[in-house]
């Protein structure tokens, strides 16, 4: 690490800067600290818009395959979280909300969360291109290079629209899960990421007014702060009515079934409501924002759950041989090949008679 200052652009050695005391630990005792780093809530929430993703394709993925798609994307959004908090660490001090995450109270430094968010980020891009396909592995660089160069690096500290441009990162899960499973990119995912991209903003100004003093104070230039509470509020009832219709679109277009319809109905209908008893609240009622955040998060689960649950149930999803099937491999079979031993044979209709 000592040549680290000649091979890192300007920009990026302001941020490997710190006063804050090298870290003593011993690596076992400094484990769960570097598990904080990868924000594991956020990587849950893109893992399992993910796997919905992967699950909705509807097509026949080896479990090991799977599982080393998952991983990857799981590590990759990992990945992102820590490079995010090695680049804020500074503003991150500032505001109560993260003061005590691993790099500002000194357990880690940041020169070992670049190193590890760069082996984490190269490692998942690497392993989802050699083990799944090129295409999946292509959009995770993609999302994690989105959300640390244009959201962290650029947007974040100079518009207030930095999480609605940035949210396309954040947007991506279900279309990498996709691709893991298909090569491609289909039309189904698309509108999953139109969901998750109309629903962050709501979701982070609902969480950013009722600590906008603490974005001020770190020159974080959220909408709270710059355009005020009314106007904020006004944007968040904007995009809840654009979600309501959006959410709605798999059920309308036939690619999910009644449960979901009703599930994004009725979840629509309630952070609507949310939002509009938000716009309509006092500039001193700090609940009416808490609430939204926090059913905002509800909503985004439900919604895949109940995506997920459709998938399954569908009779069309199943893989199993269907009737037709038999018939048509039986017919590709030589009979002589079809000859059983009288005792195999009757084991067999033992074993299949024990089994149901």
């Amino acid at each position: 690490m000592a040549n680290l200052d000649t091979i890192i652009p300007a920009p990026f050695k302001t941020a490997l800067d710190t006063k804050v005391a090298m870290p003593t630990q011993h690596l076992p005792t400094r484990v769960p600290d570097f598990v904080a780093l990868m924000k594991p809530r956020v990587m849950f929430l893109a893992v399992f818009t993910a796997f919905v993703g992967m699950m909705i394709a509807r097509v026949d993925l080896f479990p090991l395959r799977a599982s080393i798609a998952i991983f990857a994307i799981a590590t990759g959004a990992g990945a992102a979280g820590v490079l995010n908090m090695w680049y804020d660490a500074d503003i991150d001090a500032l505001m109560n909300r993260t003061a005590r995450r691993p790099i500002p109270s000194g357990i880690i430094s940041r020169r070992e969360a670049l190193a590890f968010g760069l082996v984490l980020a190269c490692g998942a891009v690497s392993v989802l291109g050699i083990a799944v396909n090129v295409t999946a592995a292509a959009l995770l660089a993609f999302a994690i290079f989105f959300y640390i160069a244009v959201y962290t690096l650029w947007l974040k500290r100079q518009t207030p629209q930095n999480i609605v441009i940035g949210g396309a990162a954040g947007a991506l899960p279900p279309v990498i899960g996709w691709a893991a499973a298909t090569g491609n990119i289909g039309f189904e995912p698309v509108i999953l990421f139109l969901i998750i991209f109309l629903w962050t903003p709501p979701h982070f100004w609902a969480l950013s007014l009722n600590r906008a003093d603490e974005y001020g104070r770190a020159g974080v230039p959220m909408l709270p702060v710059v355009a005020g509470r009314a106007t904020t509020t006004l944007q968040i009832l904007i995009y809840s009515v654009l979600l309501v219709p959006t959410s709605l679109l798999p059920w309308a277009l036939g690619c999910a079934g009644a449960l979901y319809g009703v599930a994004a109905l009725t979840c629509g209908a309630i952070f609507f409501a949310l939002a509009l008893q938000l716009r309509r609240s006092p500039d001193t009622d700090r609940q009416a924002a808490r609430r939204l955040f926090l059913f905002s998060i509800s909503y985004l689960f439900v919604l895949f759950a109940a995506l997920l649950a459709d998938s399954i149930g569908d009779p069309s999803s199943s893989t199993l041989p269907t009737r037709e099937d038999a018939r048509r491999i039986t017919r590709s079979v030589p009979i002589a090949a079809l000859q059983i031993p009288r005792r195999t044979a009757a084991a067999f209709a033992v074993a299949n008679t024990d089994e149901a």
